[in-house]
């Protein structure tokens, strides 16, 4: 990865990535160049969003990385709207002939038979429950919810059947379902974070065109945590020398909005991530572009990316150590640290579907 070698891409309003680069499973390679018509300059217009079915067979994945806190995840939606260009889940794309880049956060796709199959996989006499983590891979509370409901409809079954759920969100929107999640999470069914990379809003447009502003999120988290809800901080990623300065002045924040507990993860790099950010850094900040690159290097033994469990989370060498210790001495003084407190599943019923209806008594 060069930063010498980046070009110049059509910028598109409203949306994270440069470009639609062409996907690692792909045959042929698509690279937009200067032809000398002049128009690589012109108003590359607007990107409109695509929203495609997808009927999945299974609706709960289950997991068995040694470093996530959760073994199953249900994601409503794969692509994400919001458009943040160091999403970990843009590579997924590349898996239907589709990029990573434009592609992920324009041509989305949502499971319509997510409820009947989250009810049928609950209901079977083996299942055992354990936390379900919803919308981890893409976030649930995308735009698209708000017209297409199904992670709504997705804790109500949660709700009926008392089966314990985490959500992590960047959006506002996850307040229309306070009435649910409020009352499960004084059950101890439900645990929710707020992710949050940076308080400059400039900055937060260009690197999370269609997220929550900053301070919304802010706002969310103090919704949530006056509903009685506990709300845990993502401060992720940290970018090396683009948003790591703000570790404490994040934490302080969040903290005055209600946050008792922070995490973080370092930013990663994995399969076409790595030329997505590049091209990114080249387009926005190119007078940071070499640095952040160098750091992320530094802190990955000299490698863009290193996928070793529990290191791929957090990188290594003196950088690392240093927000590491930074971040750890924040969250002490600000009495962030507590253990997570295990949610419950001694609570879990099946509930008998009697034509569409299901008591939610939690």
């Amino acid at each position: 990865m060069d930063t010498n070698a980046a070009q110049e891409r059509f910028e598109h309003r409203g949306r994270g990535a440069v470009s639609n680069q062409t996907g690692r499973y792909e045959k042929q390679t698509h690279h937009a160049f200067d032809d000398g018509w002049g128009t690589i300059e012109d108003d590359a217009g607007r990107l409109e969003t695509v929203l495609m079915k997808d009927t999945a067979r299974k609706i709960i994945t289950y997991n068995k990385s040694p470093d996530i806190s959760f073994d199953r995840t249900v994601n409503p939606y794969r692509g994400c709207e919001h458009g943040c260009i160091y999403c970990f889940a843009r590579p997924t794309h590349t898996w239907e002939g589709l990029s990573a880049g434009l592609d992920f956060e324009s041509k989305l796709f949502y499971k319509e038979n997510a409820v009947e199959l989250l009810k049928r996989e609950l209901s079977k006499p083996d299942y055992v429950p354990r936390v379900i983590a919803l919308g981890m891979n893409t976030d649930a509370y995308q735009p698209v919810e708000r017209e297409q409901r199904l992670t709504r409809e997705l804790l109500e079954v949660l709700y009926a059947y008392r089966h314990p759920v985490s959500l992590l969100t960047k959006s506002a929107l996850i307040q229309r379902d306070i009435d649910l999640i409020a009352p499960m999470a004084k059950a101890g069914l439900a645990r929710v974070g707020v992710s949050i990379t940076t308080l400059d809003r400039t900055l937060s447009r260009k690197m999370e065109p269609r997220a929550a502003p900053p301070q919304t999120r802010l706002d969310t988290m103090r919704a949530l945590a006056d509903a009685g809800i506990p709300v845990t901080a993502m401060t992720a990623p940290i970018i090396p020398g683009l948003n790591d300065h703000e570790i404490e002045s994040l934490l302080e924040a969040v903290s005055d909005h209600g946050a008792t507990r922070a995490g973080y993860v370092m930013l990663r790099l994995p399969y076409e991530i790595k030329d997505l950010i590049l091209e990114w850094l080249v387009q926005h900040v190119p007078d940071r572009a070499a640095r952040v690159i160098n750091l992320v290097r530094e802190m990955r033994g000299g490698k863009d990316y290193d996928a070793t469990w529990h290191e791929r989370m957090r990188g290594g060498g003196p950088m690392a150590d240093l927000i590491s210790k930074r971040f750890g001495r924040a969250i002490a003084k600000l009495d962030m640290n507590h253990p997570v407190e295990p949610l419950r599943t001694d609570l879990f019923r099946v509930v008998e579907d009697r034509g569409g209806q299901m008591r939610l008594d939690v």
